[in-house]
């Protein structure tokens, strides 16, 4: 975990004056979270980063940090060493450490790879205290993508499932990845629930894709955006003729599904009379096109999804009981992102690598504040909300370290970490403006800063924090931007 770009603590979360802060933090299970004081020793100790690392608070609390350090990578050294030159007042390249891979030590011996964050925490009057840091298990994902040996366990299939787009290491995941595998070395009817945004086509493409039927085509339709009146032709086909507009004839999507498999998104939109029809192909495995008199047989294996509770759309009539039955064979629910915040940084991780590729922005990780952020979001847009607002945020960071206050405003804010900035006086603005040109002057080091403003450089770092001149927030992108 080396040092990435500097922040001074304009967005820090104030665990020096606030205990409940910290307390709050490590009640969120979902990250492995921390602090050591500012002998490098652990001080506190989550229960996700127990469940990560094998090793009970008991274990590591007294303990110098390095202990965990892993044979092929010196984290918490480097952890260590900040905080050291941090204590002797050393001019810091960085205060932060984010989004940097490492392997650490579990207590069992074994090695585990994480993804860790880390800030330096001061009191009020900027004196270090230690630091907060956050580490997430990459390595389900990571063996299965073949970067470190796969492990031999039971729950191997879905670790390769993970490595696919439906990524996730929470408990609640694996067993929905694992009720995929299950699903797709079979050939059952399946109905995937979940509210929307929570992945229901990938897991039916992955179904799709692990079974026997993997080389043949996958057919997906939304059945809440094509008109009743044009949903038949669409799924059977049309002869020519067979309806006003039918210039010619047309195979349907049950037709073009033919040995693969269809999938019907929002199932429980279909109408009474088309969800009898659809019953009777699939019970007779063969489609009969509108306008013809015969049928032609089929091999299609359906998939359906919905964010209704179907029993409920049977009770109140709106769902054929028969066909109810018929797709409700094997339900894989997908739980919603509010549910599982330890996939929340990892799905994270993996959109903003995949989107700073799209937009040529350089991506170092997410600043401890972001993360916390991300994970005390109720997003209720599950996981197509959060691909957008790290979207929003890699377009407007100024550096390629994500801060909290890059994210879009509904999420810092949702998150309660954003603290309310109260606004500045007259007299504040302009000294403000003339911090921030000095510090443009001298390259933004401090100690010149500070020296040349006659000032001591507790006293500007306070300054800077109160007006907000940290790095990721004011300083111009063009003499920020690396990479």
């Amino acid at each position: 975990m080396k040092g990435r770009g500097a922040t001074d603590g304009a967005a820090a979360l104030d665990l020096a004056r606030d205990p409940g802060a910290l307390a709050e933090l490590l009640r969120l299970g979902g990250l492995g979270l921390f602090t050591v004081d500012a002998d490098r020793r652990f001080v506190a100790w989550s229960e996700g980063a127990a469940r990560i690392t094998g090793f009970a608070a008991a274990d590591v609390v007294g303990r110098p940090c390095e202990m965990l350090d892993g044979g092929h990578c010196r984290g918490f050294q480097g952890l260590g060493s900040m905080i050291e030159a941090a204590a002797r007042g050393d001019e810091l390249e960085a205060e932060e450490i984010a989004g940097e891979e490492c392997h650490i030590v579990r207590a069992d011996g074994s090695e585990a790879v994480v993804l860790g964050s880390a800030r330096l925490m001061r009191d009020a009057e900027g004196r270090l205290t230690g630091a907060v840091g956050a580490i997430v298990d990459l390595s389900a994902t990571l063996a299965a993508r073949g970067d470190v040996a796969a492990p031999s366990d039971p729950d191997a299939l879905a670790d390769a499932l993970a490595a696919g787009p439906l990524i996730g290491t929470s408990r609640a995941m694996r067993e929905v990845l694992r009720k995929i595998g299950v699903a797709a070395a079979s050939d059952v009817t399946c109905v995937i629930t979940g509210e929307s945004g929570t992945g229901k086509e990938l897991a039916a493409r992955a179904i799709h894709d692990g079974s026997a039927r993997a080389g043949e085509p996958f057919v997906a339709v939304n059945c809440a955006a094509i008109p009743d009146a044009l949903l038949e032709s669409e799924l059977f086909g049309h002869a020519k003729g067979a309806f006003t507009g039918a210039d010619g004839e047309r195979d349907g999507l049950m037709a073009e599904a033919d040995g693969g498999t269809l999938f019907l998104d929002e199932v429980a939109e279909l109408p009474a009379p088309l969800q009898a029809s659809l019953l009777r192909a699939l019970q007779e495995r063969a489609v009969r096109r509108l306008g013809e008199a015969h049928e032609r047989s089929i091999d299609v294996r359906v998939l359906t999804a919905t964010h209704r509770d179907l029993a409920r759309e049977v009770a109140e009539g709106r769902m054929r009981e028969d066909f109810y039955y018929r797709i409700h064979v094997f339900e894989i629910a997908i739980p919603p992102l509010r549910e599982r915040p330890d996939d929340i940084p990892v799905l994270a991780e993996h959109f903003a690598r995949e989107l700073s590729a799209k937009h040529g922005r350089a991506f170092d990780g997410f600043s401890v504040d972001a993360l916390h952020a991300l994970v005390r979001h109720r997003w209720p847009g599950n996981g197509r909300e959060l691909r957008n607002a790290v979207e929003h945020a890699l377009v407007v960071a100024p550096r390629p370290v994500v801060d909290v206050f890059d994210l879009p405003a509904s999420v810092r804010g949702g998150g309660g970490v954003a603290a309310v900035v109260p606004p500045l006086s007259p007299d504040e603005e302009a000294d403000k403006l003339r911090i921030q040109e000095a510090l443009e002057e001298h390259g933004w080091n401090r100690t010149r800063t500070a020296e040349a403003l006659g000032m001591s450089r507790v006293t500007l770092w306070k300054r800077i924090r109160r007006y907000r001149l940290d790095e990721g927030v004011f300083r111009a992108p063009s003499r920020r931007r690396r990479g």
